[in-house]
């Protein structure tokens, strides 16, 4: 079977490599310009080389707007919703597929119906609930009401139940453990992989959050996307400035993309398996 598994058919490969170029060339169009001058995009035939222009772009970008500090902004916003989000999901998914108590699965329910609820109808109540607690442009603004997600809840709860046999819950329970340890020593190396898909998405998703801090933050304290709004918002947009400023946004997502993405891979494959 595993013999028959590795004999894939040619075209498989064919297919893979296409959908790898196709998927990595908005990423090279976008280093391509950042790489040139503006005036590249008026060309007839546009070169398909990379310029020497990059360094010179990216330093353009952190003179135009406070680029560090968005980077830095970004990535306490980021590092902190993700690792919260993670944790509380992963100690909520153990509690709703493994722990028995009262209400649990109303309550479950109820967390799994919120996801239907647009994020916009939520804009204008949550911004005086910061105004009041004086939040407004500041970053636990931004970072408080993430702390958590249902979608979050929702995908470690459903990965834990097969993930996690009841078996290995008794063990610890007989050798002693308390409830808080079994989580930490029998069900986090279990949902592991699920722990790093959803690390993955919920950086990324914080990282390119464009709307809620547009909102509550000050011109002050920007994060990425904010600075990159302000690259582009003069009356002449220079694209090679503003995707020089892209380009920079990108490695962040990229750099834990390589750090999760045998984990990610490794929870792809077993649901799938599973499946």
């Amino acid at each position: 079977m595993i013999a028959r598994l590795g004999r894939a058919n040619p075209l498989v490969y064919v297919a893979l490599g296409v959908f790898v170029l196709v998927s990595f060339f908005p990423f090279y169009w976008q280093f391509l310009v950042a790489s040139r001058d503006a005036s590249m995009l008026s060309d007839h035939l546009p070169s398909l080389l990379p310029g020497g222009n990059f360094f010179a772009n990216a330093a353009r970008v952190f003179d135009v707007v406070a680029f560090w500090k968005a980077l830095g902004n970004s990535l306490i916003v980021s590092g902190t919703v993700t690792l919260t989000t993670v944790l509380f999901s992963s100690l909520a998914g153990f509690a709703f597929a493994k722990l028995r108590f009262r209400g649990s699965n109303p309550l479950f329910v109820f967390i799994v119906v919120t996801l239907a609820v647009p994020t916009q109808l939520g804009v204008i109540p949550l911004f005086i609930a910061m105004a009041k607690f004086g939040w407004a442009g500041h970053l636990q603004a931004v970072i408080v009401p993430n702390l958590v997600t249902a979608f979050g809840v929702f995908w470690m709860r459903q990965y834990t139940v097969d993930a996690v046999p009841y078996e290995l819950i008794e063990a610890a329970r007989v050798d002693g453990c308390s409830v808080f340890r079994t989580f930490l020593n029998v069900c986090l190396p279990a949902v592991r992989p699920a722990a790093a898909v959803l690390a993955m998405f919920t950086f990324m998703m914080s990282w390119n959050d464009f709307l809620w801090p547009l909102i509550v933050l000050d011109a002050e304290n920007p994060t990425v996307q904010l600075a990159l709004e302000r690259l582009q918002s003069g009356y002449y947009v220079d694209y090679s400035l503003v995707l020089a400023g892209t380009t920079l946004a990108t490695i962040p997502i990229l750099i834990v993309f390589l750090l999760l993405g045998r984990q990610i891979v490794a929870g792809i494959m077993q649901g799938a398996v599973k499946g």
